[in-house]
């Protein structure tokens, strides 16, 4: 069950209509029912507003859906768990998948699982490889079966939990439909690949995304810094207004707008914010939707 199939679920539990949601949200029809054919998200403004008519939280709202949708639906998988033992740098490839899920963990385990609805032998389809050398662990997704890329993003969804002990830096290459971060807490974290939606909440550090296709990134809030790095490309980034962040443009022909309410803003940069978004590369553009 994805976000979609959620909202309308609990709205139909509720026993709420489409109009009846859009009038409380002060949305139009139409808006509901684009975000229930999963033809879009609300805005973080929005997801607020949904998790209070319903009394849960946004993090219940967007990271129970995705979770609920591996153990309603995902009934094979494989899990691999390695024990760490230092300060680590994670340099993580993961290729194709549906989706990835990122956050810190307790324990001083790296665990690597892997779900998927159809793939019943996914244990012998997909194996894990690491290489473990001294403060670097290299880990591989290895598509043993050749997969391609459609069948991967339409069928592999891979949980990656960090210790949060020994996590101080973590690459990922990968291209996703959904990539969520979720209590994530390390100095760098670099993503380099496509992914439809991002969603991140609850989160720290140094955060950074590149890629040559277009970005829409919904983030409760800013602590530390936020970068992106594409080339002919735009990322849409949903965040809320109280979150006032010094917005840097380093890029070569690189433009960024403000939105609000739907409508072009201006911004200025907050002084004395210690977090910071940047903008670089080349011909790519930054739209910050500033969100009540």
């Amino acid at each position: 069950m994805n976000f979609s199939e959620r909202l309308k679920e609990i709205r139909k539990k509720e026993g709420i209509s489409q109009e009846q949601l859009a009038e409380k949200i002060g949305v139009t029809r139409q808006a509901i029912t684009k975000w229930e054919t999963g033809k879009g998200l609300p805005d973080v403004e929005n997801m607020a507003i949904i998790a209070e008519i319903f009394k849960m939280t946004i993090d219940e709202l967007l990271m129970d859906s995705v979770k609920k949708e591996v153990s309603e639906t995902s009934v094979y998988t494989s899990e691999t768990i390695y024990d760490i033992d230092c300060e680590k740098h994670f340099d993580v490839n993961i290729g194709s998948a549906a989706a990835i899920m990122l956050s810190s963990g307790d324990d001083e385990k790296l665990h690597v699982k892997l779900s998927s609805e159809t793939m019943e032998n996914i244990g012998s389809m997909y194996k894990i490889k690491l290489d473990d050398k001294k403060n670097k662990l290299d880990v591989i997704c290895e598509n043993k079966n050749k997969l391609s890329r459609y069948e991967a993003e339409e069928s592999l969804t891979v949980e990656i939990i960090l210790p949060n002990k020994y996590s101080d830096h973590c690459e990922i290459t990968a291209s996703v439909k959904l990539l969520t971060i979720n209590n994530l807490h390390l100095n760098r974290l670099e993503y380099d690949g496509d992914a439809e939606q991002i969603l991140i909440s609850d989160s720290s550090g140094s955060l950074e995304f590149t890629a040559k296709t277009d970005y829409e990134i919904t983030i409760d809030k800013i602590a530390g810094r936020l970068d992106f790095n594409q080339w002919k490309a735009k990322t849409l980034l949903h965040i809320p207004e109280e979150n006032m962040v010094n917005v840097i443009n380093k890029g070569r022909k690189c433009n960024v707008y403000y939105v609000k309410e739907g409508k072009a803003a201006e911004c200025g940069n907050v002084a004395d914010s210690e977090n910071e978004i940047s903008v670089s590369g080349v011909f790519s553009e930054l739209v910050v939707d500033w969100v009540r």
